[in-house]
């Protein structure tokens, strides 16, 4: 069992430890360790979310050894919340390897063979075509660009090595297109995110399998240890992506970054931790908007990276660190 306590990734997080002075570990939340499979933990979530203005939620898909996983977050808990109906939400297939000691570096420690493959065949991908078609894009919150359902794929290389070649990725595209229509849709609306600065040979692949949009996981690499640096760098690899692109692309605003609970070696250099405040995210929530503003023919979407990703230090969710500062703060006042 990956995590034997049956915790999920809640058993690491309580387990990391601070590397540095003044480093916020373990991040603990105000609400508790609250399970995404359960309903009523959902609907508080879905409440809170909107009442902020957040009206979609993107959840991780994943499809290893012929068959889901973790996929109880949005069958046992967001369909069956009875305040669904206010939140939208689509999939992101997160096609990614899994290494041993990455959920679990406790148990599997230095082991980093694969324990999950991100490829499928041809047979898997048609049974995750036709689960995702008939249990999500006919759900009537499902998320849809001009009528069209948005499935995100995380890995677009993993996605090619699935099928060894862009020509035949491609055929695999147009059979989840055609089939899509076939349930009663104008088509897909295909979505990949992607990573770091544009160059020929992403550019081509992405031209070739005919996306529709792309977006980002996080901010992603390099991880300087100051946020509004962070930001400043990833607005940048933004316009680039502007000026290679003719597909729409839908920006991510990150709230942090640091995955050291997973990672025992890591230490300062490899965690986001200066500069980071409300106001910066605030500030990087504005560029965003500024930037869809701009396009009156993209589609008015921004990503934020991540509402519950508490071992990455992505999360928009309350801490008991938030709480505390606040009461230092007014205490002083």
């Amino acid at each position: 069992m990956l995590w034997p306590e049956g915790m999920g990734e809640w058993e690491i997080i309580k387990k990391g430890t601070p590397r540095f002075e003044g480093h916020y570990q373990p991040k603990v939340p105000l609400w508790g360790y609250e399970m995404e499979d359960n309903p009523k933990v959902m609907e508080k979530w879905i409440d809170s979310a909107t009442d902020y203005g957040i009206n979609v939620f993107i959840f991780d898909w994943y499809w290893f050894d012929e068959g889901s996983f973790l996929e109880s977050s949005v069958n046992n808990s967001f369909i069956k919340a009875k305040n669904k109906d206010k939140m939208q939400f689509y999939l992101m297939w997160t096609n990614h390897d899994v290494r041993r000691n990455y959920w679990n570096v406790h148990k599997f420690t230095n082991d980093t063979s694969i324990l999950w493959e991100g490829v499928v065949d041809w047979k898997n991908f048609k049974i995750i075509v036709d689960r995702v078609i008939r249990n999500y894009f006919i759900q009537p919150n499902y998320f849809k660009i001009d009528g069209c359902p948005v499935y995100s794929i995380f890995s677009i290389n993993n996605f090619i090595k699935s099928f060894g070649s862009i020509e035949e990725t491609r055929k695999a595209i147009d059979y989840f297109r055609k089939e899509t229509q076939n349930a009663g849709f104008p088509d897909l609306h295909l979505q990949f995110t992607i990573l770091g600065n544009p160059n020929e040979n992403i550019i081509e692949k992405i031209s070739n399998l005919g996306a529709n949009s792309l977006t980002q996981y996080n901010w992603g690499d390099p991880y300087p240890e100051d946020y509004i640096k962070w930001g400043m760098q990833a607005f940048e690899r933004i316009n680039k992506w502007d000026l290679q692109l003719s597909i729409p692309y839908s920006p991510n605003v990150s709230i942090g970054w640091d995955d050291s609970p997973r990672f025992p070696h890591k230490g300062k250099e490899d965690v986001v931790h200066y500069n980071k405040s409300p106001e910066g995210f605030t500030a990087f929530m504005q560029k965003a908007k500024e930037y869809c503003d701009a396009r009156s023919n993209h589609p008015k979407l921004i990503t934020v990276f991540s509402w519950n990703e508490w071992v990455e230090s992505g999360y928009l969710l309350p801490d008991i660190k938030m709480v505390t500062d606040t009461w230092t703060l007014s205490k002083k006042l």
